[in-house]
């Protein structure tokens, strides 16, 4: 997806974090879009509620102004006068603003064609028209240093934390907390999004391609998607990129997602051993390019099969299928 435009994911996290209370630069950065993009989505879509902005009226005044877009785009490709007069203008080095004003001037104040159409024109063209504009709106790099810092001190402080997770989860009473994480594989060759149930120790694993946010929550939501309600009460995350996505998660499943600190493994024990068990299987660096789904499964079916002294030599699926079976 181009940083000039933003999914409905992203309206979604722009909300959030504007009820957070970053800035229009904070938010910038954090989504990895130019200021002037958030600026633009926010002047657009001004609401009366509390933040200023709601994600479904955002969503709906944007289909709409894609489809009337989309209208002037194709007034600009059954029509090759509007076109040269686009690219003359360009090489004269107007703005797709300043040619789409002009055109509405020589037409008797009616509008001719929107500068968002003209721009989708320029990009769809290529480097034979982009290379004419003053400003490479794809150019635009995220910010480091100091904001950065800031920025992830303040996400840091809207995330739930472990010393807010119930009690119920911390004494291990009841099934249905779970502890997430990724194994990584050598040189970027994918990862397995793990999870494991603090009480009974069961464990699920889920190969993904590329160890990112938008993967780890689409394996994660797709396993959990099937489970009871009741037996995915709380995750506890550590903070890597993957987990960035923990919203969108929280959103889907009805979970509530808890943080460990900072360099803090030992605060996910169940998780972290179950991990070194499937190490076994696919020991530290080694490539995943290879490794498919029936791998994992296989190696997870068998560390679930097997007894634990601190379950009294039961097997953690037959905790965790028990639990299931007697509620």
């Amino acid at each position: 997806m181009s940083q000039l435009h933003l999914t409905h994911e992203d309206r979604i996290r722009l909300a959030t974090l504007k009820r957070a209370g970053f800035n229009q630069t904070e938010i910038a950065i954090e989504l990895g879009k130019h200021r002037s993009t958030i600026s633009r989505e926010l002047n657009r879509n001004v609401t009366p509620n509390k933040s200023g902005y709601n994600v479904r009226i955002a969503q709906e005044n944007t289909d709409q102004r894609r489809l009337l877009a989309n209208q002037h785009f194709r007034k600009i490709e059954g029509n090759q006068k509007t076109k040269n007069y686009i690219k003359r203008k360009l090489k004269r080095t107007w703005s797709p603003e300043q040619i789409a004003g002009r055109l509405k001037l020589e037409n008797d104040n009616k509008p001719v064609i929107c500068k968002e159409s003209i721009y989708q024109y320029i990009y769809d063209e290529g480097d034979k028209l982009t290379k004419h504009l003053r400003y490479k709106k794809n150019k635009y790099r995220r910010r480091h240093g100091t904001k950065k810092r800031e920025i992830e001190r303040k996400l840091a402080c809207i995330k739930r934390r472990i010393d807010q997770r119930p009690e119920e989860a911390n004494q291990r009473k009841e099934i249905g907390h779970w502890e997430n994480d990724t194994v990584v594989g050598s040189n970027n060759s994918g990862a397995i999004a793990t999870h494991a149930d603090r009480k009974s120790g069961y464990y699920l694993g889920d190969k993904i391609e590329r160890n990112n946010a938008d993967n780890f929550r689409r394996v994660t939501v797709k396993r959990f998607k099937k489970m009871p309600k009741k037996k995915r009460l709380t995750f506890t995350m550590d903070n890597g990129p993957e987990t960035s996505d923990y919203e969108l998660i929280e959103k889907d499943l009805g979970t509530t997602i808890y943080f460990a600190n900072p360099y803090c493994a030992w605060e996910r024990p169940t998780n972290e051993n179950t991990n070194g068990l499937l190490r076994e299987f696919f020991p530290k660096g080694t490539s995943f390019d290879k490794v498919t789904q029936k791998d994992v499964d296989k190696a997870i079916r068998l560390i679930n099969h097997r007894p634990r002294k601190r379950l009294g030599y039961l097997t953690p699926h037959e905790v965790f299928v028990k639990s299931c079976v007697s509620d």
